[in-house]
Parts: structure tokens; sequence; C-alpha cells
């Protein structure tokens, strides 16, 4: 079994580098991403020092760099459906209007400030974190119910504090 080393490793880039980083430019159309997944792919190869035997060179090259094709494009993909989410529409704002965001904001922080700590870290687990009731119990060592008596307490003393 032939073993990975600098001079076989050299052999195997110089010999498929090109092609192979031709064939995935054919499937995306960047050259810069056709690039860098080719140098991925043989970094793979080097990092993991993968025996690549004759006959099959091409076809794990090709193996390596569609699952890393694959992987970026969904990031890419994921990236892009990010961001037309938040994108923003103009949306017409008054004066007023941004000034009673900026006093509700305030009273916001304040408020939050001011919430007692245990109700504050369940409140900023669930709305900022995302976490479920039963992720913060686990998280915190304490029962659900207490978790939901926590939440209750703390959207009370907001409603209070924010009319």
């Amino acid at each position: 079994m032939p073993v990975l080393n600098e001079y076989s490793f050299k052999k195997l880039f110089d010999k498929y580098f090109d092609a192979l980083r031709n064939y995935i430019y054919y499937r995306c159309g960047d050259s810069e991403l056709a690039t860098d997944i080719t140098q991925e792919t043989f970094m793979k190869i080097w990092e993991k020092k993968i025996d690549v035997f004759e006959k099959k060179e091409m076809g794990l090259l090709i193996k390596i760099a569609n699952d890393l094709f694959i992987s970026a494009h969904r990031r890419i993909k994921y990236g892009q459906n990010f961001r037309n989410a938040i994108k923003l529409e103009n949306v017409d704002t008054t004066p007023e209007d941004e000034m009673t965001y900026k006093e509700i904001n305030n009273k916001y922080e304040h408020a939050l400030s001011e919430l007692n700590e245990k109700q504050r870290i369940v409140f900023l687990l669930n709305r900022v974190d995302g976490l479920k009731y039963s992720e913060i119990a686990q998280n915190l060592g304490i029962s659900v119910k207490a978790v939901e008596k926590r939440m209750s307490l703390a959207l009370d003393y907001f409603r209070k504090m924010l009319l």
C-alpha cells in the first residue's frame, strides 16, 4: 500500500489540480470558489493522510470536491436566505415614531436592568436565545414550573413598567 508523502502528494497535486478545478468551475461558474474547493480537497487529503490508489485517484478527488462543493453551496444559499429575510422594507418613519421607539427602548432597557436576576436570566434565555422552558430548566438545574413562574413574573413586571 503506498504511503502518502510530500513527493507523492506533490505529484498527485500537479497531476490533477487543473482538471479538478475545471470540473468544479463548470459546476459552480465561480473561479474563486472552484479554486478554494480544489485547494480544500487537496488539504483534506494531506491532513488526513489519505492513501490514493492509482486507478481511483480522480474518483476520490471528485467525491471529496463534490462534498465540499455541496457544503459550500448550502452555506452560500443559507447566507443568501438570511440576508433576504432581514432586508428591511423602506418604511417611512416620522421623527415622532423614532422618538416613541427610543422612549420604549429606554424603558425596556431600564426595566430589564432592574428585573430580578433569576427572572432576567430566564427571560433572556427564552426571548433572546430562543430556548424552550424545558431547555432552560435543564440548563439552570430547576424545574419547568420554576421557569414558568419566573417568566410569568418577568412578563408581569414588564407590563407594569412599559405601560
